[in-house]
């Protein structure tokens, strides 16, 4: 029944919220720095990379391990304890990224969603058969990464690609709207970011202007 569907649909975004939104980032910084809030610190971002560079590798790590293990958790929970059926699982997923990126416990700020995405993609493809899926995510990946040495960029041309991988190796549209969609929760959080270097940057302003 629809009420069925929407209550189990409900169910399963909300633990995926659950889990994204613990704070991680906003938490080891605390700890490693005797109080300073993450939010104030380099771009602001709650997440693994901005934790690197300012605090340190240590806590990076950590955080890095936590925000990963938010996607897995979502997941696993979803396909092995309440056995919800592949829909809802997807669902899950994308709640613990939106939870990632919009914290309640942080006045709704937080991270871009990659660490959760990446725990999504290592859980979702392997209990589902999807392991050559996967490499081929994690090849370009790694491609993009050793040429450019750029974590951003390569994130962002595996997660462009990863629709096309969905759709040429799957042929399915419920994995591609999928990752269409998981796309568009992280694109959601990077464009701000993107939009404010460029208007940083002198020669942006003086485009803008026509001067």
């Amino acid at each position: 029944m629809l009420v069925n569907e929407f209550v189990t649909g409900l169910i399963a975004l909300l633990i995926g919220y659950f889990f994204g939104s613990f704070p991680s980032a906003y938490l080891f910084t605390k700890w490693a720095t005797g109080g300073k809030d993450i939010r104030k610190l380099g771009g602001g971002n709650v997440g693994g990379l901005n934790t690197w560079k300012e605090v340190g590798v240590l806590p990076a790590i950590a955080v890095a391990i936590v925000d990963i293990g938010k996607g897995v958790a979502a997941v696993l929970i979803t396909y092995y304890v309440l056995s919800f059926d592949k829909e809802y699982v997807l669902l899950s997923s994308l709640g613990a990224i939106m939870g990632h990126n919009w914290m309640p416990w942080l006045k709704f700020t937080g991270g871009k969603g990659m660490g959760a995405a990446i725990g999504a993609l290592v859980s979702i493809m392997p209990v589902y058969g999807y392991l050559l899926e996967l490499g081929i995510f994690a090849g370009i990946l790694l491609v993009v990464l050793i040429f450019t040495r750029n974590v951003t960029l390569s994130n962002a041309v595996a997660l462009v690609g990863l629709p096309f991988i969905c759709w040429l190796s799957l042929h399915s549209g419920l994995m591609v709207t999928w990752a269409v969609l998981l796309g568009l929760l992280i694109l959601a959080k990077f464009t701000p970011t993107a939009v404010r270097a460029l208007v940083k940057d002198p020669n942006v302003k003086h485009y803008i202007k026509g001067s």
